[in-house]
């Protein structure tokens, strides 16, 4: 009973905060193209969920977004507003872009902006520093440390991410065992990730997410179920469930794009801050729990119990909305 009541309370107060961020954490993305005639074409994708999104909006310091977009399209995954502004009209080098409300999330915003003569000049944006200058000497290589920084934060608030790799540590005996789960999981994902990436295979991702919610719901019932004994094959599970979310990955990575010349480069280091993030995060946990196992050992044992609860109450909720989204989205 005491068991129970601690879950309850955990979730609480740890999930209910998330409940509502778990699903805005993928990027948003900022594309302004000038055109060989000058015209300044832009393109605003946000990503939503059902009929909610973010509360963050782009803005220019010449004022050319304050009015109403030519073009607006939501498909429950994310929106999409353009504007063309034809020439002649004020420079955009120089010009301030703002992304109005995205330091009240957890979520960043890649800026791509292509110039005429075949430059560009890319930017993550930050929470922390929501606005960026176009510079007057632009390169035609710039930005591709933004991927690692992206995948890195992708990882870090993809809640469901982390709570699937935090299960996959509990189903666990061994630190072997352990390396080669996460080796599985990290191929997994790394193959879909790639192949979804590059137009090899094309999944919608309402489907995706629902089915990353039930892996999150198995892990759970899997860790409640084994209690003391070992799972056998856990690698297995790992590999299995990976592919699921590296589809999840690549919708992320499809908000954003990639750059047509460095492709290969940019989905190399997007995985790369995927796997450093997971990699921090799996040491952190490792610290926490053997700390409390040397310390409070009654503390960490309750929290060993508890935690399959509140990760499956949290996974089964996402599993509920999830699908309800997904069945938006396909029905006739």
């Amino acid at each position: 009973m005491r068991l129970r009541f601690l879950a309850w309370l955990a979730f609480i107060v740890v999930g209910l905060p998330v409940l509502v961020q778990a699903h805005e954490v993928r990027p948003g993305y900022l594309q302004i193209t000038e055109a060989p005639d000058h015209a300044v074409r832009v393109l605003w994708r946000m990503p939503i969920q059902g009929d909610y999104g973010l509360p963050i909006r782009p803005s220019l310091s010449s004022g050319w977004l304050d009015r109403e977009p030519e073009r607006t399209t939501q498909d429950g995954v994310e929106l999409t507003e353009q504007w063309t502004v034809a020439a002649p009209h004020a420079p955009l080098k120089g010009q301030t872009i703002r992304i109005d409300g995205l330091e009240k999330t957890i979520t960043d915003v890649l800026l791509r902006v292509e110039f005429s003569d075949g430059k560009r000049f890319e930017r993550l944006i930050r929470g922390s520093d929501p606005s960026a200058t176009i510079p007057s000497l632009t390169s035609s290589s710039v930005g591709l440390a933004s991927y690692f920084l992206l995948g890195m934060r992708h990882i870090w608030t993809g809640i469901d991410h982390l709570l699937y790799v935090l299960g996959l540590m509990l189903l666990v005996r061994s630190v072997r065992t352990l390396f080669w789960t996460l080796t599985a999981f990290t191929l997994a994902h790394s193959i879909t990730l790639a192949a979804a990436t590059l137009g090899i295979v094309d999944i919608p991702p309402a489907p995706v997410e629902a089915c990353i919610a039930l892996s999150i719901v198995y892990v759970a019932v899997e860790l409640v179920r084994s209690k003391d004994r070992a799972v056998p094959r856990p690698w297995l599970i790992a590999f299995a469930f990976g592919l699921l979310h590296g589809f999840g990955f690549a919708g992320a990575l499809r908000e954003v794009g990639l750059p047509a010349h460095e492709i290969p480069q940019a989905l190399f280091l997007f995985n790369l801050g995927i796997e450093a993030g997971q990699v921090s995060f799996v040491a952190l946990a490792l610290l926490t729990l053997g700390t409390l196992r040397a310390v409070l050992p009654a503390l960490e044992f309750n929290v060993r119990r508890a935690v399959p609860y509140v990760v499956g109450s949290l996974a089964s909720f996402w599993l509920i909305e999830r699908s309800l989204v997904a069945f938006q989205l396909i029905a006739p």
